[in-house]
Formats: structure tokens, sequence, C-alpha cells
């Protein structure tokens, strides 16, 4: 037995009731739900104090062990800076690769152009079946990238299994995001599954569908509603691939899910692992065995401050640290100046080197699920999956994810909370350090590249509605 433990042995036991006799002291007559008990967006209740959850299970997701992929972004408007761009992120540790279209969701006013001579430039010298990953951010008037990468992949005579792609494709995603389609749901859903049918033929592994909660998140929503628009948005493409012929063993692999991280860390964790709970039942209800999905991360966007942007490099550390806890699969981490311009080679290689110091010096990814039996983690957890499922049954009740869009059902929803989160920062009740807290008013502008925001095509040039 350890000292400390021999001097813990000479302290008698105390228990709940005990420390609540304490705080009620100490609190004076205060109100110990107003003092101490929080309150997330989704009206779940906090409490300041857990204890152990008994017989709690690891929440199966990234192989035990495993690092998970370090991804950069690829959003220099020019094709020969973010080739080199690509080049260095690999060379120093990245071991994947996010190719920002232009008005993509997250692409920040920069991104590529969908041209097949833009992706070859772009991907000049990159060993595609080196085992890095190839991701996508695309946008409606940019989902060609993914055809012209596959033509890409053959003019280099590889084989497509021997390349990691996954290819995003994401037309609810457009639909939130832009407020308006070219055509009906049916008609999408069919066009939906036959290019991935024909990406598939290739044989190119996949996942190539991704349910993404970016725009829930960056337009103000809450963890329970980002979580229901996933699950509801991979829902649709089941159905939209069982439809189309594929079995729904072979269906679910061709989904992958991608969720924002941001500094409110156990919130953060809790919702990669309900995630994981509620594909599980959907899975379940399918007749499926469950099985891990593939999970990616992105630093969220709504934290990033053009006030202090050094704090950014806090708040991102956090946000890396809760998806690499909470079992994400690759995690994207923003440039701390993200908010004010183009990156430079300075941010960008920040972003890099957090991951790497998480897991290459703290080892973060060394144990499977290390919240498990957290009674705070797995509470909040549980309160997740139950507030994510009863909305995401109210959205499939109103016929799906894309008829609930229609209806505005969702954009409701997430505008209520956001104004919650507008006047909440409004009264300092939500602190944000370095802005509304603690600003630095002496502080020296950070450098950014001095490259002007990109034109989207005309074609997607299109009102977020999701705001209103």
């Amino acid at each position: 037995m350890s000292d400390d433990f021999r001097l813990a042995a000479e302290f008698p036991p105390s228990t709940r009731d005990d420390w609540r006799r304490l705080v009620e002291a100490a609190l004076k007559g205060a109100s110990f739900d107003k003092k101490l008990v929080g309150q997330t967006y989704d009206g779940l209740r906090t409490e300041p104090l857990y204890a152990r959850a008994a017989g709690a299970k690891p929440v199966t997701g990234r192989t035990p062990g495993a690092a998970w992929t370090l991804m950069q972004r690829v959003d220099h408007p020019n094709p020969a800076a973010a080739n080199e761009q690509a080049l260095q992120d690999l060379e120093n540790g990245a071991t994947g690769l996010t190719l920002v279209m232009v008005d993509s969701v997250g692409a920040n006013g920069y991104g590529l152009d969908a041209s097949s001579a833009t992706l070859e430039r772009v991907l000049q010298d990159v060993k595609l079946d080196a085992g890095i990953t190839i991701d996508f951010n695309l946008s409606p008037a940019t989902r060609a990238a993914v055809q012209h990468f596959a033509a890409l992949v053959q003019s280099q005579q590889l084989p497509p299994a021997a390349v990691d792609m996954r290819a995003s494709i994401n037309p609810v995603g457009g639909f939130a995001a832009t407020g308006k389609s070219p055509q009906p749901w049916t008609a999408i859903s069919k066009s939906f599954a036959d290019l991935i049918g024909e990406l598939a033929s290739q044989d190119f592994r996949g996942p190539f569908a991704v349910a993404d909660g970016r725009i829930i998140h960056n337009a103000g929503g809450s963890e329970a509603q980002e979580l229901a628009f996933v699950v509801a948005s991979a829902v649709e493409y089941l159905r939209a691939l069982e439809v189309s012929g594929v079995p729904l063993t072979t269906a679910r692999d061709m989904i992958y899910f991608r969720l924002s991280a941001d500094a409110e860390e156990f919130l953060t964790i809790a919702k990669f692992r309900a995630l994981r709970k509620l594909w599980a039942r959907i899975e379940e209800s399918c007749g499926l065995a469950p099985k891990p999905a593939y999970v990616a991360a992105e630093t969220a966007w709504r934290m990033m401050t053009r006030r202090d942007p050094y704090v950014n490099m806090l708040r991102t550390t956090i946000a890396v640290t809760a998806a690499g806890v909470g079992g994400a699969d690759s995690i994207v981490a923003l440039p701390h100046t993200a908010a004010l311009g183009l990156p430079d080679a300075f941010a960008r290689r920040i972003a890099r080197n957090t991951q790497l110091i998480l897991l290459e010096e703290s080892n973060l990814a060394r144990v499977a699920d290390p919240a498990a039996g957290s009674g705070a983690i797995e509470d909040l957890t549980q309160k997740l999956c139950s507030a994510a499922w009863t909305l995401f049954q109210e959205i499939d009740g109103a016929g799906g994810v894309w008829a609930a869009l229609e209806a505005r059902l969702i954009q409701t929803k997430v505008a209520a909370v956001r104004t919650k989160r507008q006047q909440a920062v409004a009264c300092r009740k939500d602190a944000l350090t370095g802005t509304s807290d603690y600003p630095n008013l002496d502080e020296a502008p950070a450098t950014v590249l001095g490259i002007a925001p990109v034109t989207p095509p005309k074609e997607a040039a299109t009102t977020l509605t999701i705001d209103a």
C-alpha cells in the first residue's frame, strides 16, 4: 500500500450526505440548485458531484490503443500553394488530408474549385496508396470532385481498394445549408445511391456518404439537436441505399459520421459516445448486429474568435482532447487564426502539432474509452441519448430529415437554441475568454495570408436559411 493510501485510511469514511451538509453550510442559505447545478441548452441537468457509474461498459469505437487519423485541411484556393500545404503536412506528421471545396460547410470563405486539373495539381506527388486518408468537404456545386478523384486514381493505375477515400457525399447537408434543392428527395435519393454504387463498383472501400452535424453546430444548435440530425440523416441514406437494392449490411458500411468538437469538454466527450450508442440502436432496429461506425471530428467553427485569437489554441486543445477521449476516428483541428482569414504556415503547424503532442507525448489514444465508468460522463451520455432519440423520433415521424427540413421543423428548433446562446453571450452568462471576458486591449494583430475570400459558384450562392 502506498503512503497516500495509508494516510487516507486514517480519516473516517465520508458520505454524499456529509458532503452535502458541508456544502449547505458554505452556501449560507443560498440555493443549492441555483449555485451548483447546471443545465445544458438541451435542458439536461448537470450535478456538481457524481458517484462512480457501477457496471458501466466501454463504448466500442476506435481500435483500442490505435491513434486517430490526424487530418489537415487543404483549402488554399491556389492549387500549387494547396499542394505545398498538403506535402508539408504529410511530411510533418499528418496522416490524412481534408480537401475543402469552395462554399462547402466549413470552407469559411476559401477552398478549392472542383475541376479535375485543380485536383490533379493539389495532389501532385501525394502517394495516395501510402496509407493516408483523403476526405472531402463538398458543396452542391463541387460534388463532381469525387468523380474527378476516382478518375485520378485510375489514371495513376492505383487499385482503388488501396486508396483510403471518404467521399463525403451529403445531399441532406447541402439542402440544410442552402435551404433549397433543384429536385425533390425522391429524385435526389436515386442519384445519391447511383453515385455511391458507382464508387463501390470501382472497388473503393468507402465509406462514401457522411451524416454531418457541423451545419447544426455552426448554426448554434444543441448537442442533442446535432445528434438527432446526424442519426436522421444516416437513416435517410440507409433507406435510400436499401431502396436501390443495397443490402443493409453493406449499406451501413457506406455511411460515416462527422461531429463538431468544442471547448465544452465533458459535453463533447458525451456527445461522441452517445452517437455510437444511438447508431447501435438503429442497427439493432434494422436487425443488424452493431459494429463500430466511423466517426470523424472537426473542432468547432463557432468557438473561434477574432479577438485574442491565441486563446483559440486553448479552446482547440480542449476540443481535440474531448474528441479523442470520446473515440473519434479522425480529427481536423481548425488553425487558431481561421476566423481572421486564410491561416499561414505557423497557424497550420500549431493546429497539426496540437494533435501530435496529444497523441505522441500525452498518449491520449492509448486507452479505449477512458471516460467509461465516470459518473458525470455516463450520466451526460445517457441523457444526451434520450434527448436526441426523442428528437430523432419527431423528425422521423415528420417523414424523415428531408421532409422535416422542408417543414422547417429542424430550423425552428435550432434557431430557438441559437437565440438563447446569443442572449447568454450578451449578458456574459456564457463567457468568451479574450472577447467578452479578459480582453487584451493592446493585442497585436495576428498574421494571416493575404488571400481574398473566394467567390462561390453562382449556382451554390444561396442563403443559409437554418439560422432564420
